[in-house]
């Protein structure tokens, strides 16, 4: 994996077995790289995860969290700006404002390309944290019912997801008006995009709630605003601070594979 831009770049069972080894086994790992964390858009999970998870490897961190304070203030562009951030580090970890600027970013850079959410375009290593969630629940990714509620337009986390999961039935509901949503095994809900042009707002009720079944579970990439109210976070089927605890692992997963595999190559 040179980089991870699409969900369909990522080797899935492989990287589901590499978390499942980080979370149940120790390893001290000394990967003595460095890797860039460059932002174009807000971020709190993905940002500090990323950093998290290089630190757990061992590794350090070039942090830009608001390309405001950058040369792009200045007018430089995104490919010049991979290049130059590939000159100090390891790999990149891009989050920007359009879908494909990061397949923009992978085409110019001589180091690895994290897809870190490009506009209304995917956010693989979301989704892939989302299915190793799923899998520790259902020990499966296949044969399940899955209904997205929310911005189905503009959630990348919904694009990358449909992506990563064609053998299970699916339901897209881009309304809460609904109130009776259809039996299904994970229900995945996103906050609207307004950043994106998105309008209106959601809430879950209580009669949603009736409706789902007691094995299921609930799940949010989060941020959340007023979509999922706090008054469901105790619930045993609400799993998204657990999607936090895995993205975590599963960032280490996608880092790890990435720095090992560079590694051979440089010594060949």
């Amino acid at each position: 994996m040179k980089h991870l831009v699409s969900i369909t770049d990522a080797n899935i069972p492989h990287l589901l077995s590499s978390a499942h080894n980080i979370e149940n086994t120790f390893i001290n790992y000394k990967f003595n790289k460095i890797l860039t964390n460059l932002f174009y858009e807000p971020s709190t999970r993905t940002s500090s995860s990323f950093a998290s998870a290089m630190y757990k490897l061992g590794g350090k961190v070039i942090s830009i969290n608001d390309v405001n304070y950058s040369s792009v203030a200045k007018g430089e562009n995104l490919e010049d700006t991979i290049r130059t951030m590939g000159t100090f580090c390891d790999a990149i970890v891009l989050r920007s404002r359009t879908a494909g600027q990061a397949a923009r970013a992978a085409f110019v850079s001589e180091v690895p390309v994290i897809n870190a959410g490009d506009g209304n375009g995917e956010h693989p290593t979301q989704t892939l944290a989302d299915l190793y969630t799923i899998h520790k629940e259902f020990e499966r990714l296949d044969n399940l019912t899955v209904t997205f509620v929310g911005d189905i337009e503009n959630g990348r986390t919904v694009h990358s997801l449909d992506k990563a999961l064609p053998d299970c039935e699916k339901h897209f509901i881009d309304t809460f008006d609904k109130s009776i949503w259809p039996a299904s095994d994970i229900y995945y809900l996103t906050r609207v995009q307004k950043e994106r042009g998105s309008e209106g707002s959601y809430r879950m009720r209580k009669e949603h709630i009736k409706h789902i079944p007691e094995h299921a579970i609930v799940m949010h990439p989060f941020p959340r605003n007023e979509e999922i109210p706090t008054w469901f976070d105790n619930d045993p089927r609400a799993r998204y601070f657990q999607q936090m605890r895995n993205g975590l692992i599963m960032r280490m997963a996608v880092l790890s594979n990435i720095f090992t595999e560079q590694d051979k190559y440089l010594d060949t």
